[in-house]
């Protein structure tokens, strides 16, 4: 298996272009036309389009991915939507593709171009708040830490900012700030997403976390998850979810509001997996974990596969 592995797609690089020669003569369409044409809209389709742009050997078509490459993380929405349409253009004019003759083509290929590289967008974003390290001194993270209270626990009053309480939603000691050196304010962020866009629901797996035998520490397995979900994006695991999430939406392409929506379900899918798994205790956690990340893997497998953040839940 494994010499299969390293040797097929070296075949396969070497049969490509005469695929792509016969299927050219026959269509009479470029392999760009016909997976826009015959793809369904979504992961299939911009995946496809992604691997094609990637393994092509036009000069203009690498200049115009490396140029997007270089500009994409950095863009503003108006500037990532004038270079998508830029791309259609060169590619239209290096596959000879008549505009008057394939009137869809540059709209179906440009939101596929958006989609791409507004993920490679997402990912800087994202990679940005990780690498932001939580400062005690800074206001606005001091007070973003407090608004999490606030929501999880309205009718509990702090007694301190650093108080043995902040263990009573699940950090590990007197004073948080040490909880997030892993992930930086993007496990604060998340958190705090999670508390304020479905209140309910992350209630409700706060209470669940209270169990008394059945319980674990809310707030570090919450910053696990946004490990998890850094890294589905980091790997590019996550294109499947982000990908079907744009043509779903009929989105330009991802924002970081996306990135929180994937992290509220893991969590409250993890909390579901937790108590069905009926665990011993917390030393279960890991093996547990491990378990519901693979579940989340396979489901990626499947190019049709997007987690919706349906979170509704009884008032707690």
């Amino acid at each position: 298996m494994f010499i299969l592995d390293r040797i097929l797609p070296f075949i396969f690089s070497y049969i490509r272009p005469f695929i792509k020669w016969f299927l050219h003569a026959f269509t009479r369409l470029s392999e760009l036309q016909r997976i826009c044409y015959g793809a369904r809209a979504g992961a299939s389709r911009t995946r496809q389009v992604e691997r094609s742009l990637t393994l092509s050997k036009s000069y203009e078509i690498k200049r115009v991915v490396h140029d997007l490459d270089e500009v994409a993380p950095y863009a503003d929405n108006r500037q990532l939507l004038e270079f998508s349409s830029r791309a259609a253009r060169v590619v239209m004019k290096a596959k000879r593709i008549k505009n008057n003759v394939h009137p869809d083509f540059a709209r179906l290929f440009s939101n596929c171009v958006s989609t791409i590289w507004g993920y490679r967008r997402l990912m800087h974003q994202v990679e940005q708040l990780r690498a932001e390290k939580y400062d005690s001194d800074n206001p606005e993270h001091e007070y973003r830490l407090l608004e999490l209270w606030q929501l999880l626990m309205p009718e509990a009053p702090l007694t301190g900012r650093v108080s043995k309480q902040w263990q009573d939603i699940g950090f590990q000691g007197d004073d948080p700030k040490t909880d997030f050196r892993g992930m930086g304010m993007l496990g604060l962020e998340n958190l705090l997403y999670f508390a304020s866009a479905y209140n309910d629901a992350a209630k409700h797996v706060l209470l669940h976390s209270m169990h008394p035998t059945r319980g674990y520490t809310y707030a570090i397995v919450g910053i696990n998850l946004t490990s998890m979900a850094y890294n589905l994006v980091k790997t590019g695991q996550a294109k499947t979810h982000f990908y079907n999430v744009v043509a779903l939406h009929k989105q330009d392409f991802n924002s970081i509001e996306d990135f929180h929506k994937l992290y509220c379900y893991l969590f409250f899918e993890f909390d579901r997996f937790w108590m069905e798994s009926d665990p011993r205790n917390i030393m279960d956690f890991r093996e547990i974990y491990q378990a519901f990340e693979i579940t989340k893997l396979e489901a990626l497998h499947d190019e049709n596969t997007i987690f919706k953040t349906n979170l509704v839940v009884e008032s707690v």
